[in-house]
């Protein structure tokens, strides 16, 4: 016999899948089971909120409404209608799995979790979740939500995060009604979101499962899940140079590797430059300064690093080939931009 890795009672699921159906919210990508729109939300909502999702998703599926629409399209197209979002990564990967999708399946999703693993950018939790709402498979998809909420219901602990998660998406298989595993998976999503809150005084006293919640019966829900200790964030000084020169801006392409890989950005350096060096600087890159015209300072914080900068206005005598130019409204329609860069330009 298999070791029993949960020990919440099988009530749970009647319980939980009520209290769905009378309180689940009405959400864009809920209104059926499509595949690739499930595919679509899942990655925007990995590090995003909801609410931010419920703008960008509408607009995506509008340039993009099916899988060959995504392939066809060309890379900063699709970074751009992700400009935003952040973490650029997983509009690379979703370019790159619709473009697989359509030369090895004609664009059918796989139905299994292991054929979806294969696709670029799809982990074990979007495979559970693509597999649970999608194609009604027992498939747990585990995110912090869920976590947050079998971890005080079985008062679980351990230190290595990944392996209390791998726990709880095996513990829950034998959870799943096999008629409404979609349901299942996006109920304990919910009560995650709406009652079993992270920050806070969770809202116990409304959980319809608080019953059987063990941490809220020893009053330890404040407890569960143990906490990882954050990393410091590394900070790191930016020069940054609007150049401009006959209405257009000076842009050029970040490389394909790490942070904002593959993304347009303003010309910088990774240091703090004075006047004299900010235009020293510009010189190496063959501008031609007629101008200095202001500086300005911003910070932007990413996950595990804030970039502290500052910004130099050079108008330009002439462009210089080491960039690509480009007017405002080509910017704002073509060249997928970061918002860590983009508040330079919107500054008055």
């Amino acid at each position: 016999m298999a070791e029993k890795l949960l020990n919440i009672d099988s009530s749970l699921t009647p319980l939980l899948l009520a209290w769905y159906d009378e309180n689940a919210r009405t959400l864009p990508w809920r209104a059926d089971r499509d595949p690739y729109r499930v595919w679509v939300s899942e990655m925007m909502l990995q590090q995003t909120g909801v609410a931010v999702v419920n703008l960008y998703y509408p607009r995506f599926l509008e340039a993009f409404p099916t899988v060959a629409a995504l392939a066809e399209a060309d890379e900063d197209t699709v970074l751009k209608l992700w400009e935003g979002l952040g973490y650029y990564s997983r509009a690379r990967n979703m370019h790159q799995a619709a473009k697989r999708l359509v030369s090895e399946s004609g664009g059918v999703f796989p139905d299994t979790t292991e054929g979806l693993l294969k696709l670029p950018g799809i982990g074990t939790y979007t495979a559970g979740a693509i597999a649970s709402i999608c194609f009604n498979s027992p498939e747990p998809a585990v995110d912090g939500n869920v976590v947050r909420v079998i971890s005080r219901l079985d008062a679980l602990s351990d230190p290595d995060p990944a392996a209390l998660k791998k726990r709880i998406a095996q513990g829950l298989r034998p959870y799943y009604d096999t008629k409404r595993c979609g349901d299942f998976t996006q109920a304990l999503m919910e009560l995650g979101a709406l009652i079993c809150v992270p920050n806070g005084v969770p809202a116990c006293s409304l959980c319809p499962v608080g019953a059987l919640c063990k941490a809220y019966r020893d009053k330890t829900v404040h407890l569960f899940p143990k906490r990882a200790q954050k990393p410091v964030k590394k900070t790191l000084t930016l020069t940054v140079f609007v150049f401009t020169c006959d209405g257009q801006t000076a842009l050029c392409r970040r490389d394909n590797r790490g942070l904002l890989g593959g993304l347009w950005e303003l010309p910088n350096v990774p240091e703090a430059l004075g006047d004299s060096a900010a235009v020293e600087q510009a010189a190496s890159w063959g501008v031609k300064p007629s101008s200095l015209l202001r500086s300005m300072r911003a910070s932007h914080v990413f996950t595990h690093i804030r970039w502290d900068m500052t910004a130099y206005y050079i108008d330009c005598r002439e462009k210089s080939a080491f960039f690509t130019w480009a007017h405002d409204s080509a910017m704002a329609s073509f060249y997928p931009l970061p918002t860590a860069f983009k508040k330079f330009l919107t500054h008055p």
